[in-house]
C-alpha cells in the first residue's frame, strides 16, 4: 500500500514501465507487479479466446483482448486491471480503432481465470469491481474444480461444471462453450 510519502502512479507511468518489462496492475495508483502463473492457466486462456475469437471476428461483433492489453478502470487515482480474456462489442470499440494504450471503455465479457494462489476475497473484489465498471458478464474458471462461475449485474451467481455449456446469453447471442472444451487436452 502508498505511504504519504509515496507517489501514486498513473496509467501513463504503467505503460511506461511496461515499456522496460514491468508487469503488472495498477491498483488505485499502487503497482501491483503479476507473474506467470502456468501452463494450465495458459492453455485454459488460449482455448476460451480462440472460442470467442472464432464466434466474434466473422461475424465482426467486436474485439477480443488477451491480459496485456489492460483496462482502465478507474481515473484519480488511476486503477488498470488485466482481465485474462475481454470481449469488447463493436458498439463500444469501433473495429477500426487502432488508438494505443489502455483499453478505456468497459467490455461487455471478462473472464478471469482463478490460480491456485488467488484468495476468494480477492478474486470476489475483482469480479465486483468489473461488474461496477460497466462489464455485463463475468466469467470466473476454476480449473482445479473443472468449475466456471457466471457473473451478472442485479442477478445471484450460476455455476456450471460437468456437462453444462457456457453461453454468451444476451451479452454475446449464439456464443457456446462447453466446459469440457476448456477443461479437456
Amino acid at each position: 500500500m502508498a505511504t504519504a510519502k509515496s507517489k501514486l502512479l498513473t496509467a501513463e507511468d504503467l505503460l511506461r514501465l511496461s515499456g522496460q518489462g514491468v508487469k503488472g496492475e495498477l491498483i488505485r495508483g499502487v503497482l501491483c507487479e503479476t507473474v506467470s502463473v502456468g501452463k494450465v492457466h495458459g492453455r485454459i486462456a488460449m482455448t476460451f479466446g480462440s472460442a470467442l475469437v472464432t464466434h466474434v471476428k466473422p461475424r465482426r461483433l467486436g474485439t477480443v483482448i488477451g491480459s496485456d492489453a489492460g483496462v482502465l478502470v478507474q481515473r484519480n487515482p488511476d486503477t488498470v486491471r488485466e482481465p485474462d480474456i475481454a470481449y469488447i462489442s463493436a458498439e463500444r470499440l469501433p473495429l477500426d480503432d487502432q488508438s494505443d494504450g489502455y483499453l478505456e471503455v468497459a467490455p461487455e465479457i471478462v473472464v478471469e481465470i482463478v490460480s491456485p494462489s488467488d484468495r476468494n476475497q480477492e478474486v470476489n473484489d475483482k469480479t465486483l469491481m468489473w461488474l461496477a465498471h460497466g462489464v455485463l458478464m463475468v466469467v470466473e474458471v476454476y480449473p482445479a474444480e473443472r468449475a466456471v462461475m457466471v457473473h451478472r449485474p442485479g442477478a445471484a451467481a450460476v455455476t456450471l461444471a460437468g456437462d453444462d455449456v457456457l453461453d454468451g446469453g444476451d451479452v454475446l447471442p449464439g456464443f457456446s462453450l462447453p466446459l469440457r472444451d476448456i477443461f479437456d487436452v
